[in-house]
C-alpha cells in the first residue's frame, strides 16, 4: 500500500470517529459504539473501503497504549488495593466460568473437537480492558468503587488471557501441557509487576532532573513517551500484554503511588500535570483509531444469518459469554445496579477475542461456521456492553 493511501485512510478514520463518535454521544450512547460503528462501516463487514494493515495496527496499539498510561495516571492507587481482592475474584470467576462452560457445551453438548471447544472457551475468557476502560471514563465513572473493581478485574483479566493462549498454543502443538513453562510465564510476569514501578519511578526522576538542567519543559513530553513505549516492550518481553506495561508505569507515576521506603523517587505534581498535559491530545486523537480497527477486524459478511445451526451454535455461546461475566459482578458487596455494572464492564470481548478468533482460524481449529459464530458473540459482547452500562448508569 502507498504511502499517500494510508494518509487518505488515516484521514477519513480520524474524521469520521471524531464525527460519529460526538454523534452517538449527543443521542446518549458512548462515543466508542460510533466509533467501533464507523470501523464496520468502512471495513470488510459492509462497505470495503479500508483493509486493516499494519499501519493502523501499529497507530491502535499506540493508542490504547497511551490510553492505559493514561488511566494508570489518573488511577485511585488507595482504592485499588482496598478492592484488590474484590477484583482478583471477579477476574477469576470471569475468566474461567465463561472458559469453562464454553468448553462443556461445545465439547460434550455440540459434539465439536475436543482442542476446537478450547479454543472457543479461551475466546470467551477474554475482556477488552481497552474497550472497559473508555466506556467507563466516557460515563463518568471511572472514579466510582465499582469502576476500580472492574480496572483492577480487567488487568488480571488480561494476564490470565495471556496464560491460556499460551497454554492452548502449546497444546495445539503438542497435544501435552507444560506446567513448569506456566509457571515460568507466571513467575515472568509478577516479576515484572514488582520491579516496574521502581523502575518507572527511578526514570520519571532521572527525567526530571534532566530537564531541570536543560532549564526546559520541552524535554519531559517525548522522553516520557519514550519511557511509555519502553515499559510496553519489557511487559512483552516478561510475557504479559504491551497495555499492561503502559498501564504499570501511569500508575507509578500518578499521585497517590508510593514505593514503601522510597518515597524520594515520587514525582511532584508539576511533573505529573506536565506528563498529563503532553499525553491527553495524543490519547484525544490515537485512542479512535484503535476503536475504529476494532470494527476494522469484525467480518460480519462472513455471518450466514440465515443458518439454523448458526443461530444454534450462536445463541449457545453468546448465553455463555453473557452469563459467565455478568455472574463475576455477583461476588462483591454492593447493590444489585453495582454488581451488574461489574458484570457487564467485564462483558466486551473485542479485539482480545478476535485474536482467539483468528488463532484458531489460521491453525485450522475453526471452520468458517465457528469462526462466523465467534465474530458474532465477539461483536455483541463488545456493542452491548457500552448500551447495557449507559441504561445501568444514567440515573446514578
Amino acid at each position: 500500500m502507498k504511502m499517500h493511501e494510508i494518509f487518505l485512510y488515516l484521514a477519513i478514520i480520524l474524521f469520521l470517529a471524531r464525527l460519529f463518535g460526538d454523534i452517538f454521544n449527543r443521542f446518549g450512547v458512548p462515543s466508542v459504539l460510533g466509533e467501533i460503528f464507523v470501523g464496520i462501516l468502512l471495513g470488510q463487514s459492509v462497505l470495503g473501503i479500508i483493509q486493516i494493515n499494519d499501519i493502523i495496527k501499529i497507530l491502535a496499539e499506540i493508542g490504547v497504549i497511551l490510553l492505559l498510561f493514561q488511566v494508570g495516571i489518573e488511577a485511585d492507587i488507595h482504592q485499588l488495593k482496598k478492592v484488590g481482592f474484590s477484583a482478583f475474584i471477579v477476574a477469576t470467576i470471569g475468566a474461567f466460568t465463561p472458559m469453562a462452560l464454553a468448553f462443556f457445551v461445545s465439547c460434550y453438548l455440540l459434539d465439536l473437537p475436543f482442542l476446537t471447544s478450547l479454543f472457543i472457551g479461551g475466546t470467551l475468557t477474554a475482556t477488552s480492558i481497552g474497550i472497559t476502560v473508555r466506556i467507563l471514563e466516557d460515563l463518568k465513572k471511572m472514579k466510582e468503587r465499582f469502576a476500580q473493581i472492574v480496572l483492577g478485574a480487567a488487568v488480571l483479566d488480561d494476564i490470565f488471557g495471556v496464560i491460556v493462549l499460551a497454554t492452548l498454543f502449546e497444546f495445539s502443538k503438542e497435544s501435552s501441557i507444560h506446567i513448569d513453562k506456566i509457571f515460568k510465564l507466571i513467575l515472568y510476569i509478577a516479576t515484572f509487576f514488582l520491579l516496574a514501578p521502581i523502575l518507572a519511578q527511578f526514570m520519571a526522576k532521572f527525567i526530571k532532573i534532566l530537564a531541570e538542567k536543560l532549564a526546559t519543559i520541552d524535554f519531559i513530553p517525548p522522553t516520557i513517551l519514550s519511557m511509555v513505549f519502553f515499559f510496553a516492550y519489557l511487559s512483552h518481553k516478561f510475557g504479559s500484554p504491551e497495555i499492561l506495561g503502559s498501564f504499570t508505569a501511569g500508575m507509578a507515576l500518578s499521585r497517590r503511588f508510593v514505593i514503601p521506603f522510597a518515597t524520594f523517587l515520587k514525582p511532584d505534581e508539576k511533573m505529573t500535570e506536565k506528563i498529563e498535559h503532553s499525553i491527553n491530545p495524543l490519547v484525544w486523537v490515537l485512542t479512535p483509531i484503535f476503536f475504529v480497527s476494532v470494527g476494522l477486524q469484525l467480518d460480519l459478511k462472513a455471518i450466514d444469518f440465515s443458518s439454523l445451526h448458526f443461530w444454534g451454535l450462536a445463541v449457545s455461546l453468546l448465553i455463555i459469554a453473557f452469563v459467565g461475566k455478568i455472574i463475576s459482578g455477583f461476588f462483591v458487596k454492593g447493590s444489585i445496579q453495582e454488581k451488574l455494572s461489574v458484570g457487564f464492564s467485564m462483558l466486551p470481548r473485542g479485539e482480545v477475542g478476535l485474536i482467539f478468533a483468528e488463532f484458531g482460524r489460521m491453525s485450522g481449529l475453526f471452520d468458517s461456521l465457528i469462526y462466523a459464530v465467534v465474530i458474532f458473540v465477539v461483536a455483541i459482547t463488545t456493542l452491548a456492553s457500552p448500551i447495557m452500562l449507559k441504561m445501568l448508569l444514567k440515573k446514578s
